[in-house]
């Protein structure tokens, strides 16, 4: 028992270390190099003492014996010279390492034997041949045992040992100094092989350790810390590859996918709330990766799915719902329980892009054109966005070419008493008439200045034309005019739209400026307090289009409106739809609650106007009133008006 201690210590000792992976790797990979030489050394240094002891040894010693160490260094030099080109794994690795250690006991006795075997047939230069052949054939062997301590040593001391014994013991002084250098040298060189493997040994598990650290980096640097997805650099370095594959694993379709009331959230509960939010969404989508498909969170609320070998355009699109569908799943939270939804573009390779980024611009595209169109759906790229996307190019070309202070013009859509049709405002509405291309759609140009950069520009012209126009009115006549969410995005673009106004005759307190719900959840706070500086002008505030967008009624209340106007789309055939009537009476009961103005807006049958009034409606625009006007006919519609009054029956 009292020396179990010690025995486990010299077994660890001559024992290979299998449990370090990467260690056993790097000697074997030095191993491959060194072995061979270790045997092509022996052979040459044994067959030249061979030749000295030739005809005075016998056969068996001088020829049997080195013709079998011969063959057995041969096939060793082969085994490993072959080994170089296999794969080094730890199994491997451990195999021929413990195999060495072992045959180095067989091979350093085999030797000192041999070599002892054959002293008594040898004269005195013979005999100093052979101790010098021992001598530094072991040398050599440390040497290129050097990165297996365990052999080094046992090699190292069989032969040594036996050496400085049996020649220290003779009673030739030569041969005694002779032992007592290789004693001396012996030592040396294994206290320097000892350093030198625990320096080897070091070096080793710090590369380990930092290829380890790198290969961590790696990860996390291609992970999204938030929701344990794939990044946005991981997603282009998988979809790249995806494409190399087309060949052999089918075609490749990208999907992107921005949330729809995700600012909602995040502005109403805070963003640890969002957090959590897209941390629950992303494990949804998480469920939806498998074999083909892929998931990634681009940043912020927006991921992005890559699909190999996805079927047909039908499968790609019936997936593609599905994915909205989980999305718009309510969402329990600790804060709040709450739903949002997911609108998602998808476009394929090769059939609608050439390369990888192509093919991620023209699924962006797709979504671009979902969120205005196909809210909360999954939109295929085609060959009308394709259609689309260069008339959007020719558009902004003839933009950064146009003279905006000539071709841009204002017509003026009037906002009328529903029941009287007395005009009380009439809204600002752009055209553009380009030399290059004609008449524009207001809906093209703005969209493609809203892309661009150029929308300040244009909204600095419209408002100019617009005021001039304006202040040739009636005292009673206001003027609305639109605002995008870049118009609102910097203090600077709002104080050049105050300088605007202010440098005009007209009176701010008769201008209505209309923002989108889109506008809003660009960024509540700043179009808040932007809101908030144009109504200390004296400036109404109308939110347009409502009812289209994800707009609170907690949001409503904190932004200072001072008029709503309810979408088109809930008052076409209001008079045929109950489920219509019932949401645009609900938004005038909640308009008048709020002591919020409240316009309809699109009317164009006298039913659509005659529900409106049954409703509570007091104010209205549309083509069932009037047309836009041109400037210099708004006098003439005034006159006509006063003239030959009308009025619509309750």
């Amino acid at each position: 028992m009292l020396k179990s201690p010690l025995v486990a210590r010299i077994r660890n000792f001559f024992s290979v270390p299998v449990d370090n992976l990467d260690l056993l790797k790097a000697q074997y990979q030095a191993f491959s190099h060194q072995i061979p030489l270790m045997y092509l050394t022996l052979l040459v240094n044994t067959w030249a003492l061979v030749s000295s002891f030739m005809g005075s040894a016998p056969l068996f010693l001088t020829v049997v014996c080195p013709l079998v160490a011969t063959l057995a260094a041969s096939l060793r030099i082969i085994s490993w010279w072959q080994a170089r080109k296999k794969e080094v794994t730890g199994a491997l690795a451990a195999h021929a390492l413990i195999r060495t250690t072992r045959l180095a006991w067989v091979i350093a006795a085999a030797f000192t034997l041999w070599s002892l075997a054959l002293y008594p047939y040898g004269n005195a230069y013979q005999q100093g041949h052979l101790a010098f052949y021992m001598a530094i054939s072991v040398i050599g062997c440390i040497f290129c045992l050097m990165h297996l301590k365990p052999a080094a040593f046992i090699v190292a001391g069989i032969v040594n040992l036996v050496f400085v014994i049996f020649f220290g013991l003779s009673a030739n002084p030569i041969f005694v100094a002779i032992s007592v250098n290789v004693a001396l040298v012996t030592v040396v060189l294994l206290v320097i092989l000892s350093i030198y493997y625990r320096d080897f040994t070091r070096l080793i598990e710090a590369k380990a350790h930092t290829e380890a650290l790198s290969n961590e980096n790696l990860h996390l640097a291609n992970l999204d810390s938030l929701t344990d997805l794939p990044n946005r650099r991981k997603f282009f370095a998988v979809l790249h590859e995806a494409i190399a594959q087309t060949t052999t694993k089918g075609d490749v379709a990208v999907g992107i996918i921005d949330l729809d009331g995700f600012k909602t959230v995040n502005d109403l509960h805070g963003h640890a709330t969002g957090d959590k939010l897209l941390t629950a969404l992303a494990a949804r989508l998480q469920t939806l990766q498998g074999d083909g498909v892929h998931i990634a969170r681009l940043g912020g609320d927006e991921f992005a799915l890559i699909l190999q070998n996805y079927g047909s355009e039908d499968d790609l699109i019936r997936f593609g719902q599905q994915v909205c569908d989980l999305l718009h799943r309510p969402v329990s939270l600790p804060e709040a329980t709450v739903r949002i939804g997911g609108s998602l573009g998808f476009a394929t390779y090769p059939h609608m892009a050439s390369n990888a980024e192509e093919l991620f611009d023209r699924a962006d595209y797709a979504l671009y054109s979902g969120k205005r169109h196909q809210r909360g759906q999954a939109v295929l790229f085609s060959t009308i966005h394709e259609a689309a996307i260069h008339r959007d190019a020719r558009i902004e070309q003839a933009l950064n070419l146009a003279d905006l202070e000539n071709e841009l013009s204002v017509v003026f859509q009037p906002i009328v008493h529903i029941k009287t049709r007395i005009p009380i405002a009439f809204e600002a509405l752009a055209r553009w008439e380009s030399p290059l291309l004609g008449r524009v759609p207001p809906v093209e140009f703005i969209a493609v200045a809203e892309r661009s950069g150029m929308i300040g520009l244009l909204t600095r012209q419209l408002l100019k034309k617009a005021l001039a126009t304006a202040t040739q009115w009636p005292e009673g006549l206001r003027l609305s005019f639109n605002l995008s969410a870049h118009d609102l995005s910097s203090a600077e673009g709002v104080l050049r739209l105050i300088a605007i106004v202010k440098a005009s005759d007209f009176d701010p307190k008769r201008l209505d400026f209309e923002i989108t719900e889109t506008a809003v959840m660009h960024d509540v706070n700043e179009v808040t307090e932007a809101i908030n500086t144009l109504k200390a002008l004296g400036c109404g505030i109308s939110l347009d289009d409502f009812g289209t967008g994800f707009a609170s009624l907690s949001q409503m209340h904190a932004l200072p409106l001072t008029r709503i106007k309810i979408d088109r789309s809930f008052i076409v055939n209001i008079d045929q739809k109950p489920a219509s009537y019932k949401i645009v009476k609900s938004l005038v009961t909640l308009c008048t609650d709020m002591g919020l103005g409240c316009v309809t807006e699109g009317v164009e049958t006298e039913a659509e106007a005659r529900v409106l009034l049954q409703l509570g409606c007091r104010t209205a625009q549309g083509y069932f009133y009037s047309k836009p006007l041109l400037a210099i006919e708004i006098d003439t519609y005034l006159a006509e008006i006063k003239t030959h009054p009308s009025s619509l029956l309750a």
